[in-house]
């Protein structure tokens, strides 16, 4: 099943970037892995896939732990401080910094591990209450007081749109981020880069593409309905 879901998946994003007029290597599928045991996740390793997304600390470390060191760890889900210090020397990418308190424990952790690490600042592009992250208009001004901490690289924005039967509804979000992130980088704010753009989930992902998307987040759509214990 895996394996023709990622088949399925991967041509959709070529699709979505021969519309857009992208070439297919400006986009990253990270397959999202939370409540998938280790086996399916080893399915879709051998498969190809390099890039997986975690959203609790604890699940990421404990399959960090016992897979394959190749693999690209990306934390997606919120960051609590307290467990910022289990995966800073572990995750290629944290993708969901939405506070200058959170920045801060990542680089003193940083700091003490002697590491470097990878950021997105989660934009709430949609201001649904129960989202987190930074207000769009919010963010920039973030963005200068995270870009001066030691040991943190800022890389690009992250947003989560709203679930919706219809992916078009989600456009005007991934337009709105992908406009906020030319904004930014037309600053040229030292230690900022606006080269990524997170987002576009298994429901939207194809139009998440079209808009600019350069990490596209995909669980169910490759790894089926989640499990949820009982």
């Amino acid at each position: 099943m895996i394996r023709e879901n990622l088949i399925k998946v991967q041509n959709n994003v070529k699709e979505a970037c021969e519309k857009a007029g992208r070439r297919n290597t400006e986009v990253t599928l990270i397959a999202v892995s939370k409540t998938k045991p280790v086996s399916m996740l080893m399915e879709a390793y051998n498969c190809g896939c390099r890039e997986f997304g975690e959203n609790k600390v604890q699940e990421l470390v404990d399959k960090y732990e016992v897979m394959p060191k190749d693999i690209k760890w990306h934390m997606i889900g919120h960051l609590q401080r307290n467990k910022v210090k289990y995966i800073v020397d572990k995750v290629a990418l944290i993708h969901s910094v939405d506070s200058l308190k959170l920045a801060e424990e990542i680089s003193k952790e940083a700091s003490k591990k002697q590491v470097q690490v990878s950021v997105l600042i989660e934009v709430n592009v949609a201001g649904e209450d129960t989202k987190f992250g930074v207000k769009p208009e919010e963010t920039e001004a973030l963005i200068r007081k995270i870009a001066v901490l030691e040991g943190i690289h800022i890389e690009g924005l992250m947003t989560i749109a709203p679930y919706v039967d219809v992916p078009e509804e989600n456009r005007q979000y991934f337009a709105t981020l992908k406009q906020l992130a030319v904004d930014i980088n037309r600053k040229n704010i030292d230690n900022v880069n606006m080269n990524v753009l997170s987002m576009g989930m298994t429901g939207d992902y194809m139009v998440a593409i079209e808009e600019g998307a350069s990490y596209v987040r995909v669980g169910t759509g490759i790894f089926g309905e989640r499990q949820y214990p009982v």
